[in-house]
């Protein structure tokens, strides 16, 4: 079985689709227009599931997550439930033999990322963080930039993610119930972009805004570096930016833009100012059909692993994102995080 770097599928792997909610039906879109076989969908909700079904022309409709996962006609589950369930439905699909796309963030906390991940390599499984962004064309030219040393040596990245969201307090983002926040539905994606480019900070210095519900409104974060690199990361759910990233060296800076995590052109310049690339790929769907194919690849090629997104940088990520928390005073209920806030 093959793939093609296009983000298309030969369409032997079949899908199964865990939840109906909004990032669901994106996934599952750029799944249909791109060959990928989606064969099933559950929910708690049977009606919910129906008419997911019916939408996307899924053949299966199930009426819980454990009868989707059961299905032995599903080779992966792609899960897009809210943040506090992706670590229990992680375990309930990869315990069935069913490899896992988790949505991002991967999990509330770096512990939980682990449990993932040892039971997925125990089981000779794949567990994939889906965090697209990585995946997209733009960001691997980006990696072949960083890895020519033509920007010389990288001192500081940029990286904005803004988003004027709803403001109902029962809303899933401002419910810390349900693991909300800035942080954890946007932040991940500057986290994870510092991460990529730079590798892990030695220290975080990290600040917030918090809202009535008890969920950061807006955090900003640097990250330090022992050879003085640094990172600067913002977010925020209430006011909506450009989000705009830079990459920026001795020799050069790259600036992305106008949304640098969407599939986007970006500019490489000298230390003049002089344009030396222009990259503009163009990409057909949203996007996310690239980690899908990255996941079918995977799944071929009979690895648990890949490089763009190795287990080990997702739960790298979950720790930095666990330390920001630490500092700002964001915490959910014990029962979520599996572990005491202290």
């Amino acid at each position: 079985m093959t793939n093609h770097p296009n983000g298309t599928s030969d369409g032997h792997i079949r899908w199964g689709i865990l939840g109906t909610g909004f990032i669901a039906g994106l996934q599952t879109q750029d799944l249909a227009e791109n060959g990928f076989t989606v064969q099933a969908v559950g929910s708690r909700n049977a009606e919910s599931s129906k008419a997911f079904s019916e939408k996307f022309a899924i053949p299966t409709a199930h009426a819980s997550y454990e009868a989707l996962v059961a299905d032995p006609d599903v080779d992966v589950v792609y899960i897009a439930s809210p943040h506090t369930y992706h670590h229990a439905h992680a375990l309930l699909a990869l315990n069935a033999g069913k490899h896992v796309l988790v949505e991002k963030p991967f999990t509330i906390n770096a512990r939980q990322a682990q449990e993932i991940f040892a039971l997925a390599e125990a089981k000779g499984l794949v567990a994939l963080e889906a965090m697209w962004s990585r995946f997209l064309p733009h960001m691997i030219r980006l990696r072949e930039i960083i890895a020519e040393g033509s920007l010389g040596q990288i001192r500081k990245v940029t990286a904005s993610h803004n988003q004027n969201l709803p403001k109902d307090p029962t809303h899933r983002l401002n419910d810390p119930a349900l693991g909300g926040g800035a942080l954890l539905d946007l932040g991940v994606y500057p986290v994870s972009f510092v991460l990529d480019v730079l590798g892990t900070p030695d220290t975080i210095r990290a600040s917030a805004a918090m809202t009535a519900t008890g969920v950061d409104r807006q955090t900003a974060a640097i990250f330090e570096y022992a050879d003085g690199q640094q990172a600067l990361v913002d977010c925020a759910l209430d006011t909506a930016s450009n989000n705009r990233a830079a990459i920026i060296g001795t020799e050069g800076w790259i600036d992305i833009e106008p949304t640098w995590y969407n599939p986007t052109p970006f500019t490489r310049f000298d230390t003049a100012g002089n344009v030396l690339e222009k990259f503009d790929q163009r990409v057909t769907s949203r996007g996310m059909q690239y980690q899908a194919a990255e996941m079918e690849r995977l799944i071929g090629a009979g690895l648990t692993a890949g490089i763009v997104l190795p287990p080990n940088e997702s739960v790298a990520v979950m720790a930095a994102m666990d330390e920001i928390r630490r500092q700002i005073g964001l915490k959910y209920d014990a029962a979520q995080e599996g572990t005491p806030n202290d």
